[in-house]
């Protein structure tokens, strides 16, 4: 989408659309709507009205082999009692990106790496989190005083509103996880709040892993314990080996899609829903050597690869990457997916602002009709 109002689509030269002749007289008048704070629509309506969505957000890669690097470089400059949160923010290759501190659109995310012992001071704010486990043994996160211990591709829930704090226990070794926030989409609303704890960290007041144990088995409710009130899901961690069975067993009764492989959600039990309110999360699955079809929809996506080697066409620009590679698919761009090993399954872990385009009914995809479902490359 051009801000230039000069520039003309061919399509504007139509009833319906503005495509105004400017004169002397009509140049004073915008002088004259100026000095009240005001303006004329049709000067701008082309431009803020677009034909389709146009993302200012460019496609964006980041090596884990680099970014990994950084992180612990972080380590040994800041620490995280100074930092309140020692996370590497990973941002856009845009203006957009830089201006509104985004990963994509209106998504945050970073890379945080904490060392044995340490802990990321409690606090809560109104964006919601969640975090897909990179490296590591021993990390933790409590979240309204229920603990809960991480893993290695496991994927957490921080709730907006919630208090939380993160650590490694002392016996643990170095953890890196992806965090990923709707921070941009919160202060383009202006409804962001944040407050610290009364205390560096909570005081558990549940068993640990209560609620992943509560909640979390396989089509099973618990009987016995309080209701469940809350606006996500009470799993809140969702572990990696139940989500690749999982896959595994989709594939054995499914074909897939033909634009993402074997998909599974990360649901709330109790509705079928997005975990959250206003960020989703998928894993899916590319059977070796598949090479998926191109489709393009509104909502921002950033994946992580979870496993394995390939590459992606997106925008008609091809991104190879290998495990704990993240990239961006922005809205409305074209997609397609690559796993390069003939033998075996890639893994792509991926977060998107879909629950905010579904609720507000703007959620839209459409397939890539030409070549086979396939972009042509051009970068």
């Amino acid at each position: 989408m051009s801000d230039n109002p000069s520039i003309l689509d061919e399509r504007d030269l139509q009833l319906g659309r503005s495509h105004v002749t400017d004169t002397p007289e009509l140049e004073a008048f915008y002088d004259q709507l100026a000095g009240h704070n005001a303006g004329a629509f049709w000067k701008r309506a082309n431009a803020i009205e677009p034909w389709e969505p146009d993302s200012r957000y460019k496609p964006t890669l980041w090596r884990w082999a680099e970014m990994r690097a950084l992180c612990l470089r972080a380590i040994a400059l800041v620490r995280p009692e100074e930092a309140g949160r020692r996370v590497v923010t990973l941002l856009n290759d845009s203006p957009a990106g830089r201006e509104n501190v985004a990963v994509c659109g209106w998504l945050f995310s970073g890379m945080q790496a904490m060392k044995p012992g340490e802990i990321t001071p409690a606090h809560k704010h109104t964006a919601s989190a969640h975090r897909f486990i990179m490296e590591g043994r021993g990390a933790y996160t409590v979240v309204d005083g229920h603990h809960i211990t991480l893993g290695a591709n496991d994927y957490v829930l921080t709730p907006n509103g919630c208090w939380h704090d993160h650590g490694v226990a002392p016996d643990g070794e170095v953890s890196i996880w992806q965090d990923g926030l709707d921070i941009p989409l919160m202060n383009c609303l202006e409804a962001n709040f944040y407050a610290v704890y009364d205390q560096p960290a909570q005081t558990p007041a549940f068993p640990s892993n209560d609620l992943p144990l509560s909640y979390g088995g396989a089509s099973v409710r618990p009987e016995g314990i309080g209701g469940w009130d809350k606006p996500y899901s009470p799993v809140m961690v969702y572990r990696w080996e139940a989500t690749r069975d999982a896959l595994h067993r989709l594939a054995q009764v499914s074909d897939g899609s033909p634009f993402d492989g074997h998909m599974v959600r990360y649901s709330n039990p109790l509705t079928g829903g997005w975990a959250m309110q206003t960020m989703g999360a998928n894993m899916q699955m590319l059977r070796p050597g598949l090479h998926t079809r191109a489709h393009r929809h509104t909502g921002n996506v950033v994946y992580n690869v979870a496993g394995g080697r390939g590459y992606s066409v997106i925008g008609g620009r091809r991104f190879d990457w290998q495990e704990h590679d993240i990239f961006c698919v922005p809205a409305w761009t074209w997609h397609e997916h690559v796993n390069l090993d003939p033998e075996n399954p890639a893994y792509l872990f991926s977060f998107n602002d879909f629950p905010v385009m579904e609720a507000l009914g703007v959620r839209i995809e459409e397939p890539f009709a030409e070549n086979g479902g396939h972009q042509p490359v051009t970068a």
